[in-house]
């Protein structure tokens, strides 16, 4: 039990973002200042380039020629997986419910009445449509590693921080699917990972794939390139898949 828990600090970390934000909000009304948005988006996407990398060079292990062999199969895992994720259309998946939600913005915003239930919704389609909570809790599952999604709670909070100007404190209720949607990763990922305990390298893999998919959502935070980041998510499939046939 004591494990369990200890898997779930990256979700408990992002729900308690999600609250602080939705609190700081309320209290303070004065909106950031563009400056202020403009350095914490710089710093998340330098601490996301940075927990992304660390967890990809912390999962290598062996020779160089090893570490080489590691990298290239967690590209081609990342290759196939996009292949399957386009099939899938978990991207456009994904674009649709932030276009529901961007639709309930609109909305909102355009009578200047908002249902009570639109803040809850909104911030439930957001916060656990986005990638690097599916990327953050399987990293917190498979080895504790829980940085990225405490970063996610950061982006979260800032968000609820806007939107409960807009929509009240229901917004702050959109951390309750979050708890349950990312724990419920993590403890499986946890589940699996003391089931693979005697195969490590499966789960090095995965790691080593999920790390790159958090820096490429660093990418995008800067704006330095457009990634269609749902669609890669079959990868974390696809490396332990290749690591049992080619590792």
């Amino acid at each position: 039990m004591v494990q369990s828990q200890a898997m779930l600090i990256g979700t408990l970390l992002n729900v308690a973002g999600i609250l602080i934000g939705g609190i700081v909000g309320l209290v303070r009304r004065k909106p950031l200042s563009v400056a202020q948005e403009s350095w914490f988006k710089i710093a998340i996407g330098a601490f996301t380039v940075f927990y992304g990398l660390r967890l990809t060079w912390s999962s290598l292990s062996g020779s160089f020629g090893q570490m080489i062999k590691q990298l290239i199969i967690a590209v081609v895992a990342l290759m196939l997986g996009k292949i399957a994720g386009r099939l899938l259309r978990f991207q456009k998946a994904s674009n649709r419910l932030g276009q529901r939600a961007k639709e309930i913005i609109t909305a909102a915003s355009t009578t200047g009445r908002p249902h009570s239930t639109d803040g809850f919704k909104t911030c439930a389609l957001l916060y656990c449509a986005a990638p690097l909570g599916i990327l953050g809790s399987v990293s917190d599952g498979l080895a504790g590693y829980f940085y990225p999604l405490a970063v996610k709670g950061v982006i979260d909070g800032l968000a609820t921080l806007g939107f409960v100007r807009m929509f009240g404190w229901s917004v702050m209720l959109a951390a309750l699917p979050v708890l349950a949607f990312q724990g419920t990763i993590t403890l499986g990922c946890a589940q699996l990972a003391q089931k693979f305990e005697q195969h490590q390298a499966i789960l090095l893999y995965v790691n080593s794939v999920a790390g790159l998919l958090v820096f490429a959502v660093a990418l995008v935070i800067l704006q330095l390139k457009k990634i269609e980041l749902a669609d890669y998510l079959p990868s974390l499939l696809f490396a332990p898949l290749l690591t049992h046939f080619l590792g």
